[in-house]
């Protein structure tokens, strides 16, 4: 899909369900900017407040592009800042922060993610925020939160950090080997924002009820937690190892490796009787599922291997849901970019470069489908300021010589 583009067209007459919703947001990297980009696709109108010279710090990630004004523009950004406008404007000056706080009124909702404290600093705290609209929704995220004395509220958090401390790299890796960090992507990231959304729409919700504006505070710690759900729960359970009592395994075929979950007996029997190892059905020490991960490596997996021989992983996929053996195949980045289900559910988007680059920076798509809203049309991402004046203008009234004494004084760009 690319932008400007639109699926589901028939949809459009019900317009989308966010449209009306403002938001405002001094946000950065991922986890926020993922949330707000969200909202954005289900209708709400995001300004992006970022520092007026070099932006957020996403932007200074790798791999980037490169801008029309020659400046790097990092995949973080990208992948998490479409169909939003820019606003530079400096919140540690005294008039960058009188600016946001007579923004703050035209928006429902005041979004940040800076380190806990941050804000209150500068005088953009929630207390700041709700004496100048008592009906704001106000949103933060951060590592471990702004409104629990947490040990750990000082510290900076990228998402790698809040994955270690929900436990679930040790859960997989043990205690003795280094942990592989970052196995899926920024899940502390994604997590948080997922939950931010629910967090948001919920507020919202209250405040139609109510007219009350309310704080939602999210720590990614804390989505971690329920995302690595399995960690506590296993261990309050009794279980001491990752060793569990199922087959959750990539097994070789001739161009990769197919993933296999077998969880239930009658499943198990099934993948013996298709591999040719009928015998599995009454061989004593497969009677329970712990007799089945002791036997992963001398029997089971030479077993399914040599079974895979002369098979794509996607034709053995087939063979095994046909006989009601859970599998999919281990696809590489060139295997989902060309997956026909990624096409047809609109799953990428592709964003021309601007650096004489021919091929599209990929982000992507919305997996919120709706019956009842058209998908589409996306904006590209913003450039640093791109939107100052367009806002200041039209919602504070500035004119073009405010607005270059503002410029002039570095306080927006």
């Amino acid at each position: 899909m690319r932008l400007g583009d639109t699926a589901n067209d028939d949809a459009a007459r019900y317009g989308k369900p966010l449209e009306g919703i403002r938001i405002l947001a001094a946000e950065q990297m991922q986890a926020l900017p993922y949330a707000t980009q969200l909202l954005a696709r289900l209708g709400a109108e995001v300004v992006k407040v970022e520092h007026p010279v070099h932006g957020e710090s996403g932007r200074g990630s790798t791999p980037a592009m490169v801008d029309p004004a020659g400046r790097k523009v990092g995949a973080t950004y990208l992948r998490n800042n479409l169909d939003k406008r820019s606003v530079g404007l400096d919140l540690k000056s005294a008039e960058g922060r009188d600016l946001f706080l007579r923004l703050v009124p035209r928006f429902d909702v005041i979004a940040e993610n800076f380190k806990p404290g941050t804000m209150d600093r500068m005088g953009l705290g929630y207390a700041d925020i709700a004496a100048v609209h008592p009906s704001a929704v106000y949103v933060s995220i951060s590592g471990f939160g702004n409104t629990a004395p947490s040990p750990y509220r000082e510290w900076p958090a990228y998402a790698s950090v809040v994955e270690a401390m929900s436990g679930v790299y040790e859960y997989k890796n043990g205690p003795d080997r280094p942990p592989t960090t970052i196995p899926a992507g920024a899940i502390g990231d994604i997590s948080s924002a997922l939950f931010g959304v629910i967090g948001i729409l919920a507020a919202l919700r209250h405040r139609d009820r109510t007219g009350e504006g309310q704080y939602v505070d999210i720590a990614m710690l804390d989505a971690m937690i329920a995302m690595a759900d399995v960690v506590t729960n296993f261990w309050s359970m009794g279980v001491r190892s990752s060793e569990l009592e199922v087959i959750c395994e990539g097994f070789k075929a001739d161009d990769g490796y197919v993933v296999l979950q077998v969880v239930r007996e009658h499943q198990f029997y099934a993948l013996g009787d298709l591999v040719g190892r009928p015998e599995w059905r009454h061989d004593p020490r497969f009677a329970t599922r712990a007799g089945w991960m002791p036997a992963l490596e001398q029997e089971i997996r030479p077993a399914v291997e040599a079974w895979l021989v002369g098979q794509t992983k996607l034709g053995a996929c087939a063979r095994f849901t046909a006989a009601g053996i859970v599998a999919g195949p281990s696809n590489s980045a060139a295997d989902v970019v060309a997956d026909p289900h990624v096409a047809m559910r609109h799953m990428l988007v592709e964003m021309p470069r601007t650096d004489g680059i021919d091929d599209p920076i990929l982000i992507p798509g919305n997996p919120v489908k709706l019956s009842k809203m058209t998908e589409g049309p996306e904006t590209r991402v913003p450039w640093v300021g791109e939107h100052t004046d367009e806002v200041l203008a039209a919602e504070l009234g500035l004119t073009t010589g405010e607005l270059d004494a503002l410029r002039a004084a570095g306080v927006v760009t």
